[in-house]
């Protein structure tokens, strides 16, 4: 500064010196001259990961998902009218039903099929067995053009009538409840009339043919029936019944009432039935239940036992770390398959095979989670704010848990979070294979209703469909939900792959 300078400025300081002080005012500012104020209350590390995870509509709407399958799976057996031990061979894999889509031409209980002459006939004397007949068309069979029918079968109705033994209490029972409107018993068809080996036994066919298998019919077109008719009766009377030692008798019921009568309603199973009758909605709810809570005990107890042994790992290293990382080493060089299959074979006796497959879970669970927390305390032990905390005397419980620990969560729930459908994939795959079985009156996996079904995927698809598609969707769903929480948890792995 000049001298020049230097004297203005001494001359200005005399002067604000001279000044009274009622001579100074405030200056009155506007809004728009203030300093913005903050009217939002900080967001905090989890209200920061909540919005990340809003954000992403793909995760947001696979948890939604997630949660739908979960109440599938609790409350799907409340709603059901059937239990997970009822069985009904009669009824072995018919098509879905429900009472919203009668008439519809799908989810209707039918199945579209190509019958001949013969075959059709047969299905034409069941009460209600074709649902909708399409028409005929011709079809080259062995260099012979033959009538094919078109017709959509009701699966249900199909199984017509059944021969039953009944003691003489349950026949009165069941002749004063028949009225008009449900007809148990029918008349009892002569086997010796019947000339199609095939139908020898079956009380569907109980009317007349020829050689070729083709109903005989009488001047108004309709079939001539069989049945065991009494000579001396003017009228010839069918029987009803016969009686067999006094004390049975035996009838033949049109099934499908037989059902209304003993269970108070007409069959209706909304996914079908696989091969022992069971309603698949049931037993598939209760499979569910099952894989979804085997998977969240297993990564539970899992995430316990990997946190405490991979914070000891990461945080005291040493003897101790070469010590647990090469019994993980053991461990994990073992086959999987092997291990499993010896759990079934020796432990399995003796506790039952889910808790063998549950102890077979955990013996591998916890080697992915503990590499991921000692991974994370490695990375965090050293840090300036760690350091700090044990120069001024902090225990090594306290830094263990209170500060290296919550900058690792994020990563401890990405990984469990993930680890669920591995349990559940994995013991759909070995129910699937047949190493495990849970298949029993009071018991299901998806796994296992996917192993008994393999065989009719042709034929049945739906006992297939249905099982496969829920996994499938569980699989995706939570695949997808973890990826979100890691990416909320920590937006710099977004978009990385795990190899």
């Amino acid at each position: 500064m000049s001298f020049d300078e230097c004297r203005a400025a001494a001359a200005t300081q005399n002067e604000f010196e001279a000044l009274a002080p009622e001579q100074f005012a405030f200056v009155r500012r506007s809004a728009e001259d203030a300093e913005p104020r903050f009217h939002t209350k900080p967001a905090g590390y989890m209200h920061d990961v909540l919005y990340r995870f809003a954000t992403n509509r793909g995760s947001v709407i696979c948890f939604f998902i997630i949660v739908a399958l979960f109440l599938y799976a609790f409350i799907g057996p409340l709603i059901s009218p059937y239990k997970i031990s009822d069985r009904d061979g009669y009824y072995a894999y018919v098509s879905p039903r429900h009472a919203l889509f009668e008439g519809r031409g799908w989810w209707d209980g039918g199945h579209k099929m190509e019958l001949n002459l013969q075959t059709y006939q047969y299905y034409r004397n069941i009460p209600g067995a074709i649902i909708r007949d399409y028409g005929v068309h011709e079809r080259l069979v062995a260099n012979r053009r033959q009538q094919w029918h078109s017709v959509r079968i009701d699966t249900y109705a199909k199984v017509g009538w059944v021969k039953m033994l009944l003691s003489e209490r349950e026949y009165e029972a069941a002749k004063a409840w028949e009225s008009g409107e449900h007809r148990l018993f029918w008349p009892v068809i002569d086997q010796k009339k019947v000339r199609n080996p095939a139908y020898q036994n079956d009380m569907n066919a109980w009317f007349a043919t020829d050689e070729r298998g083709i109903a005989q019919l009488d001047a108004a077109g309709n079939a001539m029936d069989i049945f065991v008719r009494d000579d001396a009766s003017p009228d010839g009377y069918a029987y009803y019944t016969l009686r067999m030692n006094g004390t049975q008798y035996e009838v033949r019921v049109l099934y499908r009432e037989w059902y209304y009568y003993t269970h108070g309603a007409y069959p209706c199973f909304w996914f079908g039935a696989d091969a022992s009758g069971c309603d698949i909605f049931t037993r598939l709810a209760h499979g569910a239940r099952l894989s979804l809570c085997l998977s969240l005990i297993v990564s539970a107890i899992n995430l316990c036992l990997g946190t405490v042994i991979g914070a000891l790992e990461g945080y005291y290293g040493g003897l101790f770390d070469l010590l647990f990382e090469r019994v993980k080493d053991i461990i994990y060089e073992v086959p999987t398959q092997v291990t499993m299959t010896l759990f079934q074979l020796y432990l399995a006796q003796k506790l039952g095979p889910l808790v063998a497959l549950f102890f077979a879970f955990v013996f591998y669970g916890w080697i992915s989670m503990s590499s991921v927390v000692r991974a994370q305390f490695y990375r965090f032990k050293g840090q300036d704010y760690v350091n700090a905390s044990r120069t001024l005397g902090a225990k090594d419980s306290r830094l263990i848990f209170r500060h290296i620990l919550p900058n690792a969560i994020g990563f401890i729930i990405t990984v469990s979070v993930l680890s669920i459908p591995g349990v559940i994939f994995s013991e759909a795959s070995l129910s699937y294979l047949g190493i495990v079985d849970l298949d029993s009156p009071t018991m299901a996996s998806v796994g296992t209703m996917l192993n008994a079904a393999k065989d009719a995927l042709s034929s049945y698809p739906h006992a297939v469909f249905f099982p496969a598609l829920f996994i499938s969707i569980l699989l995706v769903c939570f695949n997808e939900f973890g990826n979100g929480l890691r990416d909320a948890f920590n937006p710099t792995l977004r978009g990385v792959t795990d190899e």
